[in-house]
C-alpha cells in the first residue's frame, strides 16, 4: 500500500499520443489552438488555466495561475491588477513565462516572450463582459498587499454593493487591464512510454517559426 510521504513511488504511464514534425501546424499559435480546442473537446478541467512566471527585481522567480482570456496573432492575452506582485514584476522586467497543463491528455505547452500591455479599449471592453460581481471585486482588492483580516475586503465590498446596487456595470478602474504576452518560443509536450515523450518547440524567426526537436 502507497505510504502518504512515498512520494518517489508515484508513477503514471504516458500513452494516450505522439508529437511528430509531420503533422503539427507550421504556425506556433495556429497548433495552439488546435491543442487547445481539442481540451475543450475533451472537457479538460479549466483548459485556458495557465502557470504565469515572472521574475522580482532582485532576481528572484515567482508564478501563479492565471486564466487566458485571449490569444491570437497579438499573443497570449490575460488580465490582472497592474499593482499587484505580478504587475509590480512586468514592469520591471516585461520578459514572461506561461505554462499549460492538461493531464486528462498528457500534454503540456510552455510560451515564454515579452509581455506588453493592452490598448485600453480592449481592457474596457474585457472589463464590461466580466459579471458585476466581479468589476467590484477587482476595485475593491489591493491585490497582493498584506491587509489586517477579511473585513479590509468585505467592509468596502458591501459598501459598493449597496453604492451600485441600480448599475449594472461599473467603469474599469486604471489599475486594471489586460497583457499580451508576445510569444518569442512556444514548446509542444506530449507524453509518452517510457519518459521518452515527445517534444517540438517553436521558435519565431523574423514572420516565421522554426521548428525543432528536443531531446526529453
Amino acid at each position: 500500500m502507497l505510504s502518504k510521504t512515498d512520494v518517489a513511488a508515484i508513477r503514471t504511464e504516458y500513452k494516450m499520443g505522439q508529437l511528430s514534425e509531420g503533422e503539427v501546424a507550421a504556425d506556433a499559435i495556429e497548433q495552439f489552438q488546435a491543442w487547445f480546442d481539442q481540451a475543450i473537446e475533451k472537457q479538460v478541467m479549466e483548459p485556458n488555466a495557465m502557470t504565469l512566471s515572472t521574475v522580482s527585481a532582485s532576481g528572484r522567480p515567482s508564478s501563479r495561475i492565471v486564466l487566458l482570456k485571449q490569444v491570437n496573432e497579438s499573443g497570449f492575452g490575460f488580465y490582472t491588477n497592474y499593482q499587484s506582485q505580478k504587475g509590480q514584476e512586468l514592469a520591471d522586467n516585461p520578459y514572461a513565462a506561461l505554462l499549460f497543463f492538461w493531464p486528462e491528455l498528457q500534454r503540456q505547452v510552455r510560451v515564454s516572450g515579452r509581455t506588453m500591455k493592452m490598448p485600453s479599449e480592449l481592457s474596457d471592453a474585457y472589463f464590461q463582459s466580466r459579471p458585476k460581481a466581479s468589476q467590484i471585486g477587482a476595485i475593491v482588492s489591493p491585490q497582493s498587499q498584506e491587509i489586517v483580516d477579511r473585513n479590509v475586503l468585505d467592509v468596502p465590498l458591501a459598501a459598493m454593493e449597496e453604492r451600485y446596487k441600480d448599475v449594472s456595470s461599473l467603469p474599469r478602474p486604471a489599475h486594471w487591464g489586460g497583457y499580451w504576452l508576445v510569444p518569442e518560443s512556444i514548446e509542444f509536450w506530449q507524453g509518452r512510454s517510457g519518459r521518452l515523450h515527445d517534444r517540438l518547440r517553436y521558435s519565431k524567426q523574423g514572420n516565421n517559426w522554426k521548428i525543432t526537436r528536443l531531446a526529453p
